[in-house]
């Protein structure tokens, strides 16, 4: 459990990561999904075009009780937690099945936060039902913790900033990039930080509460039970969880990470690095624009990267590997 008095910082960039000995070692393909934040207006309607995606739809409104095209034009509907997570996941699924219908097979998934959902999809973990259920359900509850605050920092201090945060209760950072830091916590804290640290570009993020601290925990600790009851089939290919940094199929410690994400900073950076080591050669983010794949070029600039936002399949510019 968090202590809510501490203002330590999250990220530790000495920190160092496992792999697990049982997970497979030679891939090629690797697909991210990004989480809250990529969302932007109209994403998704390219969709409607596929009868199946149209088919979907509607099944998710079933469930939602609302038009995920129609929310996906409005941009305050779509900036509020209780619509954008569930727009998201349903977009970034529709697009894994319109790739796995047309043959494509990743080696190794990945999500930022929200987008561990669609991974563990792309993997096989669970229908698109029980899958949007989920979301629906933590969509609810993080939407509940309003009392928070996030912003980027481009163009920053890191000494200054650590040592800030050290000095403001209620704050956090959230990630562990070198050059764009993720801040968290109470608008106060937050504000108080930003008057106190230096940095070239302070940009708002379309989110509604303080998510990845301490804060969130209470909110966690409730979703964690509805994790337990719901049921996720054996895996076909290995998730890298973004909080433990282990490509596995072990569905217990999978979905205990899916809990302790939405109290816990994101290391996309160390993700980017362990991608590297596990024989990947090209990545795929499918999401709506491009917010890993701008991240992943500065840390693995080795690697090849696409992109899936308006994927056309009749021009397949890239080779993605195409299942057997």
């Amino acid at each position: 459990m968090y202590d809510l008095n501490d203002t330590k910082p999250l990220i530790n960039d000495n920190q160092s990561f496992t792999i697990d000995s049982n997970s497979k070692t030679v891939k090629q393909i690797a697909w991210v999904f990004p989480g809250q934040g990529s969302q932007t207006l109209g994403m998704g309607l390219d969709l409607l075009a596929y009868p199946f995606a149209r088919a979907r739809l509607q099944q998710a409104q079933q469930i939602l009780g609302w038009s995920v095209p129609e929310v996906c034009q409005h941009q305050a509907q779509l900036s509020c937690t209780l619509f954008t997570q569930p727009c998201l996941y349903v977009v970034q699924t529709l697009r894994v099945e319109l790739m796995k219908n047309q043959g494509y097979q990743p080696d190794l998934v990945a999500g930022y936060s929200l987008g561990e959902y669609a991974a563990l999809y792309a993997a096989g973990a669970f229908d698109f039902a029980t899958g949007l259920n989920l979301i629906k359900r933590r969509a609810e509850i993080m939407n509940r913790t309003r009392l928070g605050r996030m912003v980027a920092l481009i163009g920053f201090d890191p000494e200054q900033l650590q040592q800030q945060i050290l000095h403001t209760p209620q704050v956090w950072r959230v990630n562990d990039d070198l050059t764009v830091a993720i801040i968290s916590g109470t608008p106060l804290a937050v504000e108080s930080l930003l008057a106190k640290v230096e940095a070239r570009r302070v940009i708002p993020l379309s989110v509604s509460g303080a998510f990845h601290t301490p804060l969130m925990v209470a909110a966690a600790e409730e979703f964690q039970q509805i994790l337990e009851s719901t049921s996720f089939n054996s895996l076909e290919i290995p998730v890298l969880s973004s909080t433990e940094l282990i490509p596995t199929v072990d569905l217990a410690r999978l979905k205990e990470s899916l809990m302790w994400q939405m109290s816990r900073p994101v290391r996309w950076r160390a993700v980017s690095l362990l991608i590297a080591t596990q024989g990947i050669k090209e990545v795929v983010e499918i999401g709506p624009g491009r917010d890993l794949i701008k991240q992943m070029k500065r840390i693995c600039p080795e690697l090849t990267f696409t992109n899936f936002r308006n994927i056309s399949m009749k021009q397949k510019s890239v080779s993605l590997n195409r299942a057997a």
